[in-house]
């Protein structure tokens, strides 16, 4: 674990962020980016409380005791303000930065620095980002925003050149393993859930302790399964089911992209990097199938997919173009 900030990994990101704090030369903005679950928002709000601590143990440290370290884990102290929309996958809308907008503009009420953490901002609409830009340009010097994302290609350039931008990276998978054994894993299934990660630690512990999690996995790469060999017409009957929830369509697109990219991978002789291992006699049967030029249009088009079910196409004529766009087998 970092040292006094009790993160697994990143210690390059957190290094630099306690030496702003200890120098007092922070950025007015803060860009955290990569995949969900790496810990964006951990190391995020562990800078929030580096930043606002009342009694620091050392120059960019924090106590984790006083009671605006104890506000700011709980995501209740009146000095941070969280913006999101209102469920992953959602849309963050204007009202809310505007609401943001007039907040910032106040004092500090309780800590030195007044805080606003906008999470997942790829899902702000173009009116919500127009507006943050806004903020900003004109938010006071005791204001810090700090800002989480998939990647910054997927924002406004002008807001990711006022951020200091932190480019945070998965874990090695061994690493990933040895937190999940001293959370109390067995050895088998800190290997899984570790690969299944791809090296996000905060997935891996969320497989870990969400059995649901799991066994939505399990029943949608068991559908994928069931679906090669099906008629079109089964396929449209799945396809208009998988529609009706945005959310769980997203996630299991997820789910069986991840179990091509295996089988892409077992195709190209780079079995050691799959992530479904156990999965491992589909992915083999799967690859001597199919061409890696199978697999990889396929890929392709789940990105594809992915990207298109972010911008509100039409989710059923999408499943459909997915689904029969599978090989029979």
């Amino acid at each position: 674990m970092t040292e006094n900030w009790n993160l697994l990994g990143h210690d390059w990101a957190v290094d630099m962020l306690r030496q702003h704090v200890a120098n007092r030369t922070m950025r007015h903005a803060y860009l955290f980016t990569g995949p969900p679950g790496l810990g964006r928002r951990t190391l995020a709000l562990a800078f929030v409380r580096s930043l606002n601590c009342s009694a620091p143990p050392a120059p960019g440290a924090f106590c984790g005791a006083c009671r605006d370290c104890r506000q700011t884990a709980a995501m209740q102290h009146p000095d941070l303000h969280i913006i999101q929309a209102e469920k992953e996958g959602g849309i963050l809308k204007v009202d809310q930065i505007r609401e943001l907008r007039k907040s910032v503009l106040l004092s500090p009420y309780q800590a030195q620095y007044r805080i606003a953490l906008l999470l997942r901002f790829q899902e702000a609409n173009p009116n919500a980002a127009n507006a943050l830009l806004k903020t900003l340009e004109e938010a006071p010097k005791q204001v810090i925003l700090l800002l989480t994302a998939d990647s910054p290609e997927g924002l406004l350039p002008t807001i990711v050149s006022r951020c200091e931008v932190i480019r945070l990276r998965p874990l090695p998978v061994a690493r990933v393993a040895e937190n999940l054994l001293a959370r109390g894993a067995e050895k088998e299934q800190a290997n899984l859930l570790a690969r299944l990660s791809g090296g996000r630690p905060g997935y891996a512990l969320r497989l870990l302790e969400d059995a649901d999690a799991l066994d939505f996995r399990r029943e949608k790469l068991d559908d994928l399964g069931n679906l090669l060999p099906a008629s079109r017409v089964a396929r449209f009957a799945y396809a208009e089911k998988l529609a009706k929830d945005k959310d769980a369509f997203r996630q299991t697109l997820l789910l069986w992209l991840s179990l091509w990219r295996d089988v892409m991978l077992r195709s190209a002789g780079e079995e050691n990097s799959i992530a479904n291992i156990d999965r491992s006699d589909e992915i083999e049967r799967l690859a001597s199938q199919l061409t890696l030029s199978d697999t990889r249009k396929i890929v392709v088009a789940l990105e594809k997919g992915l990207t298109q079910l972010k911008q509100n196409l039409n989710a059923r004529l999408l499943a459909e173009v997915i689904l029969l766009d599978w090989p029979y087998l």
